[in-house]
C-alpha cells in the first residue's frame, strides 16, 4: 500500500536568474517568467492529480532562487532541520523557510550551526540518510543532521562541478525498498563503492541523462503501469536510457541550475 506524499513548493513570481553560483546558471539567458509560472502550475496539478497534497511557500521579493524549494530544510517525522545556504545570495530563503514551517504546526524546527542546503544534499531512505558534500553543504551538517534525526548519516563526495548538490546526481524511487538511480561520475570512487554496496540494483544514468538534469526528479514511490515498468516519477528531458522508462517534460528551472526535485520539498510526517 503506498501512501500518498504531501509536498511543498514555492511559484516562480521573482525567478530570475541574475548571478551565477552554479555552473548551469547563466546571467546572459533570460527567464521566460510567464513560461515558468506555467510550467510550474503543470507540476503542481500533476502532483494533485495524482492524489498528493501540494503546500504553498509565498515567495518572497529579491530572493529569485526561492522556487528551489526542496533547498530550504529537511523533514523527516515532522522534524525540520533548516537550512544554512553556502552562498550569500540565497541566505535569506532560510528564514522564510523556517517561519513558514513553524506557522504550519511544525513544532520542532532547528536553525543549524553548518552549512547545509536541505534536500539538496539530504537524500532520506529507510536505513539512511544520504548526504552529500564537496561543493555546497559542510561535511560537519552530516553529524549535525545525524544528532537531530537519530538515523546513521552516509556521507557521499560529489567531484563534478556540475552536479554540485546531491540531488542532481541521485534519485531515490522507493524510500522504503531503498530503491534509487544514480550517476556514478559524479562521486568520488570511494563513495562509488559505498554506492555500489548499499543499492547493489541501482538504475545507473549515464552522461547524457545526468547532464540533462534527469535525476533530478521526483518520484511517488507507486509502480508504474507497464510498458517500462519501475517507479511513477516526474522528471526532465533525459537521455535515451531514461527517456524509455519515464515520461518527461523540461522546465524553464533548469537555467537555475534545478528541476523537479529541485522545486518540491516533501513533508514527511
Amino acid at each position: 500500500m503506498y501512501a500518498t506524499r504531501r509536498y511543498l513548493m514555492c511559484p516562480p513570481v521573482h525567478f530570475r536568474v541574475t548571478y551565477s553560483i552554479n555552473p548551469w546558471m547563466d546571467p546572459a539567458k533570460p527567464v521566460d517568467l510567464p513560461l515558468a509560472l506555467a510550467q510550474w502550475e503543470a507540476l503542481r496539478d500533476r502532483y494533485r492529480a495524482l492524489g498528493h497534497t501540494v503546500e504553498i511557500l509565498d515567495p518572497v521579493p529579491g530572493l529569485p532562487d526561492m522556487v528551489y524549494a526542496a533547498n530550504g530544510a529537511t523533514v523527516i517525522d515532522g522534524r525540520v532541520l533548516g537550512a544554512r545556504f553556502a552562498h550569500p545570495e540565497r541566505a535569506g530563503e532560510a528564514a522564510a523557510h523556517r517561519a513558514w514551517y513553524r506557522a504550519h504546526g511544525f513544532s520542532d524546527v532547528t536553525e543549524p550551526a553548518h552549512i547545509n542546503e536541505g534536500e539538496g544534499d539530504f537524500a532520506v531512505t529507510r536505513t539512511w540518510l544520504l548526504a552529500g558534500r564537496g561543493f555546497r553543504s559542510s561535511p560537519l551538517s552530516h553529524g549535525e543532521a545525524q544528532e537531530f534525526f537519530g538515523r546513521p548519516v552516509i556521507g557521499l563526495d560529489l567531484v563534478d562541478p556540475r552536479y554540485y548538490h546531491l540531488d542532481t546526481a541521485l534519485c531515490v524511487l522507493d524510500p522504503e525498498t531503498e530503491d534509487v538511480m544514480y550517476h556514478p561520475a559524479a562521486f568520488s570512487p570511494g563513495s562509488r563503492a559505498v554506492l555500489r554496496r548499499l543499492f547493489p540494483d541501482a538504475l545507473l544514468a549515464d552522461e547524457a541523462d545526468a547532464l540533462a538534469l534527469g535525476l533530478n526528479a521526483v518520484s511517488d514511490g507507486q509502480p508504474r503501469a507497464a510498458p517500462g515498468g519501475g517507479h511513477r516519477s516526474v522528471r526532465p528531458v533525459a537521455g535515451p536510457r531514461l527517456r524509455a522508462r519515464y515520461r518527461c517534460r523540461c522546465p524553464s528551472c533548469l537555467k537555475g541550475g534545478g528541476s523537479f526535485k529541485c522545486v518540491t520539498a516533501e513533508l514527511r510526517r
